[in-house]
């Protein structure tokens, strides 16, 4: 009996220090993070995690999602008032985080990154300035993570059965796409007896590869749907002649044959896997994942040796990462760069923990690795993470590096928040669809995908 009486006292003990202490909710800090695409990915996100406890004493509650439930999950708990204290998705930035700023959702993280702001990259930390219509004052709502942009991914042993070399590819606007469509693709036909498609083009309104494909298309024919100031320039003749062709173009492939007919539907992994099973010879991509899922193959000691070997033969032998061909005025495109930007939320229950944490994690020695854990699918948005001789190891990120340091430019929802709503939506895919599935005109299209540009970001 007495040592149950002393039991119940230690218990009823604990009970009451539990109730009245108040440390535990503030040495603890809630994390919403977007799953990654690999596992070295996360487990470098989880060695970052392990750190800052081991050097705070503060506990990290993390929750992983995949990327598609994201924004659902995060627009639920900012209706409910209960949200994570730090927040990041591969979509928060394309599809709700300048409306979130400017509806004085997000805290301002000017106190983070002015002081370092020299660490980043030209034409990074700027997108996370953004404009809060609360305080009518722009700041700091985002901390940058890492960047994308766009690449081409070729099997190279495809080609070479349809009869052609890389050299072959051409490198004007118009020649190139004719060369996919009219010549590799009944090549290859011919070469294997298979239904091989010559190009991958995405088009499904779930994907935001069609949006980010598209901007390109966009920017081949310097089409600018903003100023500087993110005020609509839709009704200069010019972007609307500029946006007929470049929906033509992109059209054109599935119109002709050269892309399955199922791309239409595709979401952001489908034209990785149709690249992945060869039913496509090449198709562009906002990222190198498709490159860096066979370098990760070729390192994973879960699959056979022969599997293995198979990895290491496409990563290094077989893939080509490349780079659109040149406008048709004859000049490079300037590409877009995406840059990926993690959020506090005013509603943030531990504000002081969630900056302590975003700060370490925007240390370099953490940083770094986490990026690279990626596999080459993100560039870093730090001068000194860009100098890391992880982007001169092969020819894969040789090729990143390359794009990125030629100069970039930023999304037009960096400029005017309303393009976040657009994006959400995919305009650009509904007119894509208009086209190919319901047979509307071209220029009718694009009119009708500028009436709702006007509506929404005007």
């Amino acid at each position: 009996m007495r040592v149950w009486g002393q039991i119940r006292f230690i218990a009823a003990a604990a009970t009451l220090l539990v109730a009245t202490h108040p440390v535990a909710a503030q040495d603890t800090v809630t994390v919403w993070w977007g799953k990654g695409f690999y596992k070295s990915e996360d487990d470098a996100l989880l060695k970052v995690i392990k750190k800052f406890e081991e050097k705070t004493g503060t506990k990290v509650e993390l929750s992983q999602y995949a990327i598609q439930d994201m924004i659902p999950k995060t627009v639920a708990a900012l209706d409910s008032g209960n949200v994570p204290d730090v927040a990041y998705s591969d979509s928060y930035d394309v599809q709700a985080g300048g409306k979130w700023a400017f509806e004085g959702k997000l805290e301002d993280l000017s106190d983070i990154l002015v002081p370092i702001k020299s660490k980043f990259a030209p034409n990074t930390l700027e997108t996370a300035y953004l404009y809060n219509g609360v305080t009518k004052k722009k700041g700091y709502y985002g901390f940058p993570l890492k960047q994308q942009s766009m690449h081409v991914q070729i099997w190279k042993d495809l080609l070479e059965k349809a009869g052609y070399k890389q050299s072959d590819i051409p490198t004007q606007w118009a020649d190139y796409w004719s060369f996919w469509c009219d010549k590799v693709q009944p090549a290859i036909r011919k070469a294997t007896g298979q239904r091989i498609f010559g190009v991958g083009q995405p088009m499904g309104v779930e994907s935001t590869d069609s949006l980010q494909s598209f901007y390109t298309f966009m920017d081949a024919y310097n089409v600018h749907l903003v100023d500087d100031d993110g005020k609509l320039l839709v009704d200069d003749p010019k972007v609307r002649d500029g946006l007929i062709h470049a929906l033509k173009d992109y059209t054109d492939t599935y119109i002709k044959g050269c892309t399955p007919p199922s791309s239409t539907t595709w979401k952001d992994p489908d034209n990785n896997v149709a690249f992945h099973n060869k039913t496509i010879v090449m198709t562009h991509n906002f990222t190198i994942s498709i490159a860096a899922k066979w370098f990760e193959d070729s390192t994973n000691p879960a699959l056979t040796p022969e599997q293995r070997a198979a990895g290491k033969k496409a990563y290094e032998e077989d893939i080509i990462t490349a780079s659109f061909p040149n406008k048709p005025d004859g000049q490079p495109i300037k590409y877009r760069s995406d840059v990926k930007t993690g959020v506090i939320f005013t509603a943030a229950k531990n504000k002081a923990k969630a900056e302590e944490f975003v700060s370490f994690l925007l240390q370099e020695e953490n940083l770094g690795p986490y990026v690279e854990g990626a596999l080459g699918r993100w560039f870093p948005a730090t001068i000194e993470g860009q100098k890391s001789p992880f982007w001169q190891a092969d020819r894969h990120r040789r090729a990143v590096y390359a794009q990125f340091t030629g100069g970039t430019q930023p999304f037009d929802f960096t400029k005017n928040y309303k393009f976040t709503i657009l994006n959400n939506e995919n305009v650009w895919a509904k007119a894509m669809n208009r086209v190919v599935s319901e047979k509307v005109p071209v220029d009718k299209a694009v009119d009708e995908l500028i009436a709702r540009i006007k509506e929404v970001a005007g």
